[in-house]
């Protein structure tokens, strides 16, 4: 499912034309982008958690040549599913 499939079912099941949904997915997305760059973890109740980690700077190889490289430390987004999205997976 892709951001427009999200969006045409929203409009579909709400009140909402496509564009108006498509400004309050794209809102929302927002937010949650806003939040985690700020270094805020984002919590749907039901659904799960985003979180930021930071990954410490680690030596690599290079596969093509077998070289040792050093990667960067940087930051990543990790997802924690919520009870109710497993079980609505896992049903």
């Amino acid at each position: 499912m892709h951001k427009t499939d999200i969006v045409v079912a929203l409009a579909n099941t709400t009140d909402l034309g496509v564009n108006k949904a498509d400004l309050v997915v794209s809102a929302f997305i927002e937010q949650i982008t806003n939040a985690l760059a700020r270094g805020e973890s984002v919590a749907l109740l039901g659904f799960g958690s985003f979180n930021v980690s930071e990954r410490a700077a680690r030596e690599g190889r290079n596969p093509q040549t077998g070289a040792t490289i050093q990667i960067a430390a940087s930051k990543t987004v990790t997802f924690k599913a919520g009870k109710a999205l497993k079980d609505a997976v896992n049903e």
